[in-house]
This record gives structure tokens, C-alpha cells and sequence, in this order.
């Protein structure tokens, strides 16, 4: 007897943070066939690119893809412009670290692509409750792009376009890893820092270092991220 094919397919949009791979945990815990793309954007180190790479690997990725397009040459963002400095402290507003348009252009990719694998569905691991203040990861943005994705594609004219699916939208950073420890992630392989190292070891004083280490106290479990020899949280 053949085994069935499973046809149901989504578009991960995975970075190799905390909550992109938690993201792919719970596609693949929802039984799609998972296709993975990252995009290499002109983001500071490309550590992140790497542990993309092993998440897609870990849960059997369908394929990775790894697309190159360099949002840096516009400016606007320490996370592209090297001589900007990342805050190393809270900040009021929106943050320097936000990168102009930068989920606009992923969910753009990812639509494409989704398109043409005539995928159910998209996901993307915004985050509305533990984020910085960036404007395009709370729930308005998404359902807008949903929007648009309905009436920008053939697939979506035909009243068969891919959803776009935020799992983790709501969610706060603890409940976020408390799940994804459940579907059985490893922490030690993601990085969110927005300065690590080559090796993908987290600087442990950028915004997301702070967050991320928030939310493994509040889950009330070990912070297993791999900081710098020189920092780290008690």
C-alpha cells in the first residue's frame, strides 16, 4: 500500500530566531508539508542564516530556500547600516533596530513562492505582545496583507489563495517558548540577537537579547542561549 502524499503545504518564513523556528514547530505540528524560506536581507551577521539552515534540516524541510536581496542599500535600520549603533537600552518609540518595510518584503517572497507550490498557507512568527514597537508585527498589518494577498495573486482572485498565519501574534515571549519546548525545540540552535557573533553567540544587550531572556524567566525555565564570554544575565 503507497503512502499519501501529504498536499497540504505551507511557506515558512524562518529567520533561525526563537520565534520563526517555534513557528515551523507548530506548522509541522499541524501537518503541513513545510517549505522553508529565508532571506538574506544585508543583516549584520549571518549566523542567523546558518541556524535557518538547521531548523529547515531539523524538521524536514521539503526545501529551503535562501533568497539574497539587500534591503541595506535603502538605509534606515542599525540591523543593515553598520556605522548606526544598536541600542543597548530600552528606547521610547519605535527603535532604530526596525528595518524599513522588512515584513512587507518577506511576506511578498513568501507569497510568490507559496503561489506557484500552490501552498494553504504562509507562516510568520510576528509577535504583537513582546516586539519592540515595530509597526508591521501587530494584527492590523497581517490581516492587511492578508487583504492584499486575496486581491494581488491568481491564487487569491480564484478563491484559493494561501492564508497568512501568525501563531505566535498574540502570544507572550514566555508562552512562545513554553510551547515551542513542548513540540520539542532546542533553544541552544536559534539565534535572535541582533549583533551576534560568527558564531552565532548572542551579545547579550540588544533588545532582543533582553526580551528573549525575559520571556525563559518568566516560563520559569533555564535561559539556554549561548551568550559572548564578555556578558550574560544572571
Amino acid at each position: 500500500m503507497k503512502a499519501q502524499i501529504n498536499s497540504k503545504k505551507a511557506v515558512i518564513l524562518v529567520s533561525g530566531g526563537l520565534d520563526s523556528t517555534t513557528c515551523m514547530a507548530i506548522a509541522q505540528a499541524m501537518g503541513y508539508e513545510l517549505y522553508a524560506l529565508s532571506i538574506n536581507y544585508g543583516q549584520r551577521h549571518a549566523a542567523e542564516i546558518k541556524a535557518a539552515q538547521w531548523a529547515a534540516e531539523h524538521f524536514k524541510a521539503r526545501e529551503h530556500k535562501l533568497i539574497s536581496v539587500d534591503i541595506g542599500q535603502i538605509g534606515g535600520s542599525s540591523l543593515t547600516d553598520p556605522k548606526m549603533k544598536i541600542p543597548q537600552k530600552p528606547t521610547e518609540g519605535i527603535p532604530n533596530t526596525y528595518v524599513p518595510a522588512r515584513n512587507t518584503m518577506l511576506l511578498s517572497f513568501a507569497l510568490g513562492w507559496a503561489e506557484v507550490l500552490n501552498a494553504q498557507a504562509i507562516f510568520i512568527g510576528v509577535n504583537a505582545v513582546d516586539y519592540s514597537g515595530y509597526p508591521d508585527c501587530r494584527p492590523v498589518f497581517i490581516e492587511q496583507f492578508q487583504a492584499l494577498a486575496d486581491v494581488a495573486t491568481k491564487a487569491g482572485v480564484e478563491g484559493h489563495g494561501p492564508k497568512i498565519l501568525s501563531p505566535l501574534l498574540n502570544l507572550s515571549k514566555a508562552d512562545i517558548i513554553l510551547k515551542g519546548t513542548n513540540l520539542g525545540v532546542d533553544y541552544t540552535q536559534t539565534v535572535s540577537c541582533y549583533q551576534a557573533d560568527d558564531t552565532g553567540l548572542a551579545c547579550g544587550l540588544c533588545d532582543a537579547c533582553r526580551l528573549r531572556n525575559q520571556g525563559f524567566r518568566d516560563a520559569k525555565l533555564t535561559d539556554v542561549t549561548q551568550y559572548q564570554d564578555h556578558v550574560g544575565f544572571n
